[in-house]
């Protein structure tokens, strides 16, 4: 099977084409340390598949989205993140972390004060250009964390109405200044946290970006923009794009079927040449390499099906060989 091929991206070889995406698992502690638990979670699923991502933690405390979510907003957090990553690298499958930051879709009595947000909507305060740079500052300590705590990649999380996502379509971005407006003044914020993480991180790490490429929502951002906006990404040194969907979510209603984003990953590829990641709905080996061949994609994501069986990049490998 083409999924457990062994594939090359940028300069890392994955055993095969198998990623586990970002799953939230609640599995931290309420201030954000790594568990025990969690540490399991990661390193039970990591010795089949080509890459594991950590499940998106919180840059800063007011960009905490739900209550266990791990974090990587302070220093004292690494210890337990370097655990987790050194477990998961001695299985043989290199790890990397998504860092995020919710926006307008934080829980005010959970991070103790009003979200902040692109504009001023659904309860959010617009953040002002000082506090935006506040913010780019906080990815590039947040992504200097993760060298520092051993993992490979560091994805920023674009996709799925949060924060980066917000200021990239016009659904959520109303501002009249540089950081709104046109899709190149909506996107500077996400360009400035890539060229911060990068200067952060030195080369150390991939870069992967979690792209809302289309919010399947009319007035919203559609898979022409999301391929304008990977070209953008590629430009400044993104090496990863796992391609998702924007402001309608990991899952919309009106998609169905196995890899239902992977127009768009196609779309993002066919504009940057860039390796990509499909995702949606792909609960098989099967279906993953359906989905592999037919888009002509890098790599597939399989997030809920792993998630609910550790052993699913075991059984996709017995079924290859017969075992």
């Amino acid at each position: 099977m083409k999924i457990l091929e062994k594939a090359k991206v940028g300069n890392r070889v994955l055993r095969n084409r198998i990623v586990m995406p970002p799953m939230n698992t609640e599995l931290a502690t309420e201030d954000g340390k790594v568990t025990p638990e969690m540490i399991r979670h990661y390193a039970t699923r990591a010795p089949w598949l080509g890459m594991v991502i950590v499940e998106h933690t919180y840059v800063r405390r007011d960009g905490r989205l739900s209550e266990r979510q791990p974090g990587i907003y302070e220093d004292r957090l690494v210890g337990r993140l370097h655990k987790l990553a050194e477990t998961v690298r001695k299985t043989g499958t290199p790890i990397g972390i998504q860092i995020n930051h919710a926006g307008k879709r934080c829980d005010a009595a959970l991070i103790g004060q009003q979200p902040v947000a692109p504009s001023a909507k659904d309860g959010a305060r617009e953040l002002t250009v000082p506090e935006i740079r506040e913010l780019t500052e906080a990815f590039g300590k947040a992504a200097a964390r993760a060298v520092r705590c051993g993992f490979d990649v560091v994805e920023l999380h674009g996709a799925h109405g949060f924060l980066l996502c917000q200021f990239s379509s016009p659904l959520a971005n109303a501002r009249t200044d540089e950081y709104g407006g046109s899709l190149e003044n909506r996107m500077r914020f996400a360009l400035e946290v890539v060229r911060r993480v990068k200067r952060e991180t030195r080369s150390r790490v991939q870069l992967w970006y979690r792209l809302g490429a289309d919010d399947r929502t009319p007035g919203g951002n559609t898979v022409k923009e999301g391929a304008r906006m990977a070209q953008m990404l590629a430009a400044e040194g993104v090496d990863v794009l796992d391609v998702s969907g924007g402001m309608c979510g990991s899952r919309p209603k009106d998609l169905k079927g196995p890899g239902y984003f992977a127009y768009a990953a196609k779309a993002a590829r066919d504009a940057t040449g860039l390796p990509v990641v499909a995702v949606g709905g792909i609960t098989t080996p099967q279906e993953a390499e359906d989905v592999l061949l037919r888009w002509g994609v890098d790599l597939v994501a399989v997030g809920r099906a792993i998630r609910d069986d550790a052993f699913w990049g075991k059984k996709a490998m017995e079924l290859s060989t017969g075992g």
